[in-house]
């Protein structure tokens, strides 16, 4: 925050000057420390219901996708608009606090940092794994509904088939580099989000629309519909497990992990 002790300014101003500057770098890192402490305690059940609703709720970010695709025309600017559809899953999960495993590659990787512990590595890693298995079934769960009932168009179907073919096309090592600038991008969302306030929605859109444009690899979305390929027999399981789950897995760690969670955490280590 900036100083403002020797400005000339009255006590109200200088709170006013406070509230409006953007809270330093150490202030964002304890929130989310402290949010991720609170994560770590969670019991079993709580961890595994909130990361099945996730993954349940990244199925609208296909539909969406799909949606606005199949109702523009074919043009060059099409994708521009319709990659607006992915953020629908993102705004679901994270503004109902429901447990994403990329947000935790920074969230309880923080407490982990400031002290570490085999404890405290115990609990991380029963978090991630909890977290994941729940996504990754609840996403199952929504491309399984999708395949087997009548819920969505002909049309509609085909154009969550295009979705899942082309985010398996990559080879092992692009789909991982899409996967860390993936990961990177919802671990800076993490840190951002306790400083902008009202904006969040805003920031929430903005980032997870340029994943989708970009074509990153995000583990969670991405399994809906490359699982909804997978149930229609357009790609083999070997692939979605091998050519997409793991490479994507593997960048999204390494993205939210390397990129935000330990670079955050050295600029602010001496500041404490």
């Amino acid at each position: 925050m900036p100083d403002t002790s020797d400005t000339g300014l009255n006590q109200d101003e200088r709170e006013e000057i406070r509230e409006r500057s953007n809270p330093p770098a150490l202030i964002l890192h304890e929130a989310i420390r402290l949010e991720g402490q609170e994560e770590l305690k969670r019991s079993t059940s709580s961890l595994l219901w909130s990361g099945l609703a996730a993954g349940l709720s990244m199925g609208f970010s296909m539909v969406g996708e799909a949606l606005l695709t199949t109702h523009l025309p074919d043009e060059p600017w099409r994708p521009l608009i319709a990659s607006f559809g992915y953020c629908f899953g993102f705004l679901i999960v994270i503004l109902g606090r429901q447990q994403l495993f990329t947000e935790n590659t920074l969230t309880v990787i923080l407490p982990l940092l400031h002290r570490w512990s085999a404890g405290t590595l115990t609990a991380v890693v029963r978090l991630w794994a909890l977290v994941f298995a729940a996504n990754v079934a609840g996403t199952l769960l929504f491309s399984a509904f999708a395949v087997g009932t009548e819920a969505f168009s002909p049309q509609l179907r085909a154009a969550f088939v295009e979705l899942g073919t082309t985010a398996a096309r990559s080879d092992f090592m692009t789909t991982t580099l899409h996967g860390i600038l993936a990961g990177w991008l919802i671990a800076l969302l993490v840190w951002i989000t306790p400083s902008v306030g009202q904006a969040r929605f805003f920031v929430i859109v903005a980032l997870t629309w340029l994943i989708a444009l970009g074509k990153f690899a995000h583990v969670i979305a991405g399994s809906v519909e490359v699982s909804f390929a997978a149930m229609s027999g357009e790609i083999g399981w070997g692939r979605y497990a091998f050519g997409f789950l793991l490479p994507s897995l593997i960048g999204n760690v390494l993205g939210g992990v390397g990129l935000v969670a330990l670079i955050n955490h050295a600029q602010v280590r001496e500041d404490r």
